[in-house]
């Protein structure tokens, strides 16, 4: 369910809300409109930031209950400490308030009204998002609970602010953005049996239906037609008709060159023959994460109406062992005309997106971005802290950084140096689709590097950002909708 948000000024000593937030920093004392509502609840706020109850640090929070009238409860929540680097406060604001937004979907508070650290649109529009990620969870297949423990979702939260034109612009994005970040994460939930390649085309086609985007498919049969033998490598060990699926949104000049993102679309990927251990495999259903966040991103990107040409594409398919699946040795060709020796039938998101970014090149793109969980190299030297940023123009990658610092969703830069090449030459094609495990994150972009030409490209590696195995304290296990943010942040910032 949707979050309904609102901004607006507010009056903290009339306030009447299942659920008061308020955000404070290490050593911030009770702002002095709050007053009156501290005097109202018996001078509780104030006595627990002076005896230090509460200290302000980073998902640090405190919950009053049975307060006498007013809100019905007061959760404090730490926004920590801010740092040297400036780019921190998008990253603290929107985190303490997915924490919040977790709290009180936990609590059953149905509703919220957030007090306090608010002072532009970009502070309201950090907010919303935040709330909304918090407050989103996936019951699709759970049975409900019987109605006596049931407990009312956050569907409402009011954002308090002065400026009531910034609010309203704040909420207009925030809701847009959201929107974009539910498709994505819902996507990624979804077990492999129902997020099918089927299901990302019925999306795609339904995003187009909605707000205009022109869809194109392309099935097994008109990518034979195109050579794509890479990316129909992967597929060929599956019954599931694979799709190559196009989203045109046209918001700028009609002459004016597009922006493109792409993603890889492994619905479920067992390695093929190369297969993968048992042990955690459920959780490559969260190999489609790149495509999800070009779904999500062309979903916000459309209700934000942005005045810039944009083209989404996705490979989607499922990467199984079978009597026709491609095997270590192999030589396929893709649509560019490389040819490539399979090594590793494993590494298999790359030979999808090899063949989906030479088909974008047709559009002549001003820039090609692409998000794939592509290695878990990437995840040993980054961690889950931030996203592996590749690319062949340097302006291009700091472009691209920068949008993820202002998402919140940081990245860091990693090198494509020449060096790197020597690891994926093959003995008997042009090129192998492995270089082994030394720099492993670094050769899965070297080989994706071969299909981009000059075009100005950056590679995102979310393998360790997409989604989580364990609890992230704001946001529970599963899918954190990355690359969502960075992809519409850095198509405003093609705009602003």
């Amino acid at each position: 369910m949707a979050l309904s948000l609102s901004a607006r000024p507010l009056d903290p000593a009339a306030l009447d809300t299942p659920l008061l937030v308020l955000p404070l920093a290490p050593g911030a004392a009770l702002p002095p409109a709050l007053g009156p509502l501290d005097a109202a609840v018996g001078g509780a706020l104030g006595r627990v930031l002076e005896r230090r109850d509460f200290r302000g640090g980073r998902d640090e929070v405190l919950h009053l209950a049975g307060v006498p009238r007013g809100p019905g409860r007061i959760l404090l929540v730490g926004l920590g400490r801010a740092t040297d680097r400036p780019d921190d406060a998008p990253a603290r604001l929107r985190r303490a308030a997915a924490l919040a937004g977790r709290r009180a979907r936990e609590l059953g508070a149905g509703t919220l009204t957030w007090f306090g650290g608010v002072a532009s649109a970009a502070d309201v529009e950090r907010v919303g998002i935040g709330l909304g990620l918090g407050a989103w969870e996936y019951t699709d297949l759970k049975t409900p609970p019987a109605a006596e423990e049931r407990r009312a979702p956050l569907t409402a939260a009011t954002i308090h602010i002065e400026d009531a034109a910034a609010g309203a612009r704040g909420v207009a994005a925030a809701t847009a953005i959201g929107a974009g970040y539910d498709l994505a994460r819902r996507l990624g939930m979804m077990p492999g049996n129902l997020c099918t390649p089927d299901l990302l085309v019925e999306t795609a086609q339904d995003i187009g239906r909605r707000l205009g985007p022109r869809v194109t498919v392309l099935r097994r049969r008109e990518m034979e037609g195109l050579g794509m033998g890479s990316f129909l490598a992967v597929a060929q060990g599956t019954p599931q008709d694979p799709a190559l699926i196009q989203l045109e949104y046209r918001g700028g000049p009609a002459d004016a060159k597009p922006i493109a993102l792409v993603g890889k679309g492994l619905c479920f990927d067992s390695g093929g023959i190369s297969i993968k251990p048992a042990g955690g495999m459920e959780f490559m259903k969260f190999d489609m994460c790149g495509a999800a966040g070009v779904l999500g991103a062309i979903e916000a990107v459309a209700r934000l109406a942005l005045p810039v040409n944009v083209v989404g594409a996705v490979g989607a398919t499922t990467n199984m062992p079978s009597g026709t699946a491609v095997k270590p040795g192999d030589v396929v060709r893709a649509a560019s005309g490389k040819s490539i020796e399979v090594i590793n039938t494993d590494a298999e998101g790359r030979l999808v997106l090899a063949d989906v970014l030479d088909y974008v090149r047709r559009h002549e793109p001003t820039a090609i971005v692409d998000a794939a969980t592509l290695t878990g190299a990437c995840v040993v030297a980054l961690g889950h802290a931030a996203t592996g940023v590749f690319g062949n123009d340097e302006a291009l990658v700091g472009e691209v950084l920068a949008a993820g610092s202002r998402a919140g969703e940081r990245g860091w830069p990693m090198p494509v140096w020449s060096d790197y090449q020597e690891a994926i030459k093959s003995d008997v094609a042009d090129i192998k689709n492995t270089g082994g495990r030394s720099a492993g994150a670094i050769t899965a972009a070297k080989f994706l590097q071969e299909f981009v030409g000059d075009t100005p490209w950056v590679h995102l590696d979310i393998a360790g950002t997409a989604y989580s195995e364990t609890d992230l304290v704001a946001i529970p296990k599963g899918p954190t909708g990355v690359p969502v943010g960075m992809f519409v942040e850095f198509v405003r910032g093609r705009v602003r």
